[in-house]
C-alpha cells in the first residue's frame, strides 16, 4: 500500500505578488486602465518636476532685498521670508508680538491633554477653553488690561486674524447649530418655527452679503454714537451664518438614528434632555463628523471674504505686500504660499477628524 505524501505549497506567480503584482492590479488590470495609467504618468512628468526645481532647486532663499533673486529663475521665497512677520502679525505693533505668542502658545498647551487618552477632565477643560480662554485672547489681543497697550483692531491681521474668526466661527457654530438642530426638530410650533426661519433666512444669503451688512448696513440701524466693533460684528455675522449650515448638518444626523433610541430613552424614564445628551446626540453627533468638518474646513477657507470689510486676513495681506514698489512680480510665491498654509490647515482638520471617527468606531460603519 503506497503512502500519500503531499507536496509542498507552491509559492504564488511572481505577477501576483510585491510590486508586480500591485503595479498589475492597481495600474494596468486591462488595457483601459493601462492607457489611462500611462497618460497620468505622462502628465505627472510634464508638470512635477519643473515644480520642484520651481520650488526647491532654483529657488533662493537667502537674502534680504529683490536682488538676491536677480540671477534666479526659481521662486525668490525671500520676498515671503521679508514680509513673514506682516505675513503672521498683520499691522500689530512688533513690539507686541509676545501676546500674540503667548495667546495661541496658551491654547496649544491647554489642548494637548485632550489628546491623551488618560487624562479624566477633557469636558472640563473643553469647557474652559471654549467659556473662558477667548476672554483671556481678547485682553492679550486689544490690550487696555494689566497695563498692556491697546491695540485696536484693525491693527489686527495676517495669519491671527484668520485663526481667530475661524476659530470664533467652529466654537460659537457648533452648539448653536445642536440648538437649532435640535429645535427645529421640535413639536413646539413656535420653537419650530423660530429654528427653520433662522436657518432659511442665513442659508439664503452669501456670506459676502452677510458680511457686508454687518459691516455697511447695521450701523445705519444703530442709535447715533453707538460704536460696535467692525471684527466683532464680522465674528458675530460669520457664527449667524454657519450655524444655519451647522443646524442643518447636526439634523442630518439626528434623522438617521433609529426610533428605537428615542423609544429606549423613554422607556428608561430620562427626560428630554437627559436622553438627547446621553443617548441622542452621540450617537448622531458621531454620524455627522465628516459633515461637520466639512463645515468647518469651509468656513476656514471663508474667512479670507473678510477684505471686503477692511480686515486683512492672511490671504489679504499678501496681497496687498504686491503693491509694494520693491516688492513688485512676485505674487505668485505669495499665492504659494497662502495656498501652503491654507492647505496644512485644512488638511489638519480632515486627517483629525479620520482619527476621531476611527477612534469612535463602534461598529455601525458600512
Amino acid at each position: 500500500m503506497s503512502v500519500h505524501t503531499p507536496h509542498p505549497d507552491l509559492p504564488p506567480p511572481t505577477l501576483s505578488v510585491g510590486v508586480l503584482g500591485w503595479l498589475r492590479s492597481n495600474l494596468f488590470s486591462s488595457p483601459l486602465h493601462t492607457l489611462l495609467s500611462l497618460f497620468a504618468i505622462y502628465l505627472i512628468y510634464l508638470t512635477v518636476p519643473p515644480i520642484i526645481n520651481w520650488v526647491f532647486v532654483d529657488s533662493t532663499w537667502v537674502g534680504d532685498t529683490r536682488e538676491a533673486c536677480s540671477a534666479t529663475t526659481g521662486a525668490c521665497w525671500v520676498f515671503v521670508k521679508v514680509r513673514m512677520n506682516q505675513f503672521m502679525y498683520g499691522f500689530f505693533p512688533e513690539s507686541e508680538y509676545w501676546r500674540i505668542n503667548l495667546a495661541f502658545g496658551l491654547l496649544i498647551l491647554l489642548a494637548i491633554p485632550l489628546f491623551i487618552k488618560k487624562f479624566n477632565h477633557k469636558g472640563k477643560l473643553a469647557l474652559f477653553i471654549l467659556l473662558v480662554y477667548p476672554f483671556v485672547i481678547f485682553v492679550l489681543f486689544s490690550g487696555g488690561y494689566f497695563g498692556l497697550v491697546p491695540v485696536e483692531t484693525s491693527k489686527w491681521g495676517g495669519l491671527s486674524l484668520t485663526l481667530i474668526l475661524a476659530g470664533v466661527g467652529i466654537a460659537a457654530s457648533l452648539p448653536l447649530g445642536i440648538v437649532l438642530a435640535l429645535g427645529r426638530r421640535s413639536k413646539m410650533p413656535i420653537v419650530k418655527s423660530v429654528s427653520v426661519v433662522f436657518i432659511e433666512f442665513w442659508r439664503g444669503v452669501p456670506l459676502i452679503t452677510v458680511l457686508f451688512m454687518s459691516s455697511v448696513m447695521l450701523p445705519l440701524f444703530l442709535p447715533e454714537g453707538t460704536n460696535f466693533d467692525k471684527l466683532l460684528r464680522a465674528m458675530i455675522g460669520i457664527a449667524l451664518f454657519q450655524s444655519a449650515y451647522m443646524a442643518e448638518v447636526v439634523r442630518g444626523g439626528l434623522a438617521a438614528i433609529p426610533k428605537g433610541q428615542y423609544e429606549a430613552g423613554e422607556a428608561l424614564g430620562l427626560s428630554y434632555w437627559q436622553s438627547m445628551g446621553l443617548i441622542i446626540l452621540p450617537q448622531a453627533l458621531k454620524l455627522v463628523i465628516p459633515g461637520i468638518v466639512n463645515t468647518f474646513i469651509a468656513l476656514f477657507k471663508d474667512t479670507t471674504l473678510v477684505l471686503i470689510i477692511g480686515l486683512f486676513d492672511l490671504l489679504a495681506i499678501i496681497q496687498q505686500a504686491f503693491a509694494d514698489p520693491d516688492w513688485l512680480g512676485f505674487s505668485i510665491e505669495g499665492y504659494v504660499f497662502a495656498a501652503s498654509i491654507f492647505w496644512i490647515f485644512c488638511f489638519g482638520m480632515s486627517r483629525y477628524s479620520m482619527a476621531l471617527e476611527k477612534k469612535l468606531h463602534t461598529g455601525h460603519a458600512r
